[in-house]
């Protein structure tokens, strides 16, 4: 006989979009999910340098991470259609920051005031701070471990991972002691486990991706397509995983293009 899982409470409801930020339509009535929150992260630190307090990752994080303990969402999920975007516009010796959601405007921000009276418009930024530059090749690998962090590590996560390594560091070969070599032995050695538990998982391998790789790069387009085809490759159904390695260089990639405009 089945267990069935106990229900929620009627009153307690997800945290959505319309909850966190000033948006209406669609987005308004969407779950804030864990690989959203990484994404926007990702983009912020892409520009600022680092996740802001007050800025749309912040919040983004905590209400994730509630919907995911409430089990309103799993780890894994992106409820967002057409990506996350920060911008940023100089304007009158000012830098002014556009944070869009599925091409929806959730805030704007000035490194000296809030240029905008919503819930999330008091993100600053200093003047002698400057952007983090685009997003590099390892920093994808990194948040890799936010997104799948939980996941043992396959043959097709590893073979994604040396994609990476070899396009981040220029060499031909594995390094030793280097995070492909660490993610074939993570591969081989969860082949051989018996239980889940015993298995090595993509945050074990990846969480300090840039200071293994020893080079790096900003991540391109044509990096993003190496890795993806090295992914499914090596995947017995031939598909990525929706918050792997792959989809974490692709995403890079694509916001590497869009502050570059």
């Amino acid at each position: 006989m089945s267990q069935q899982q106990p229900r929620k409470p009627e009153e307690e409801e997800a945290i959505k979009y319309g909850d966190v930020f000033d948006v209406q339509g669609k987005l308004a009535e969407k779950p804030v999910a864990p690989k959203d929150a990484a994404m926007m992260q990702m983009a912020e630190n892409a520009l600022l340098g680092e996740t802001k307090k007050g800025c749309a990752a912040a919040a983004m994080v905590s209400a994730a991470m509630k919907n995911e303990k409430a089990r309103f969402v799993g780890h894994e999920d992106v409820n967002v259609d057409s990506g996350v975007t920060v911008e940023e516009t100089q304007l009158a010796g000012k830098r002014i920051i556009t944070e869009i959601i599925d091409n929806e405007f959730i805030g704007q921000y000035s490194q000296a005031a809030p240029l905008t009276s919503g819930p999330y418009s008091s993100c600053e930024q200093s003047e002698e701070e400057g952007g983090g530059g685009p997003i590099t090749i390892g920093e994808a690998l990194e948040a890799t471990a936010l997104t799948a962090g939980n996941k043992p590590v396959e043959w097709s996560d590893a073979a994604a991972i040396q994609a990476a390594e070899v396009r981040a560091t220029g060499r031909t070969s594995i390094m030793p002691g280097g995070v492909a070599a660490a993610a074939q032995s993570a591969a081989t050695l969860n082949a051989r486990a018996s239980r889940e538990e015993e298995k090595t998982k993509l945050c074990d391998v990846l969480s300090n991706a840039t200071e293994r790789l020893g080079s790096d790069k900003a991540a391109t387009r044509r990096d993003a397509e190496g890795v993806a085809v090295a992914e499914l490759r090596n995947d017995p159904t031939l598909t990525t995983h929706p918050a792997g390695v792959s989809a974490s260089v692709t995403a890079a990639a694509r916001l590497n293009d869009q502050t570059s405009k």
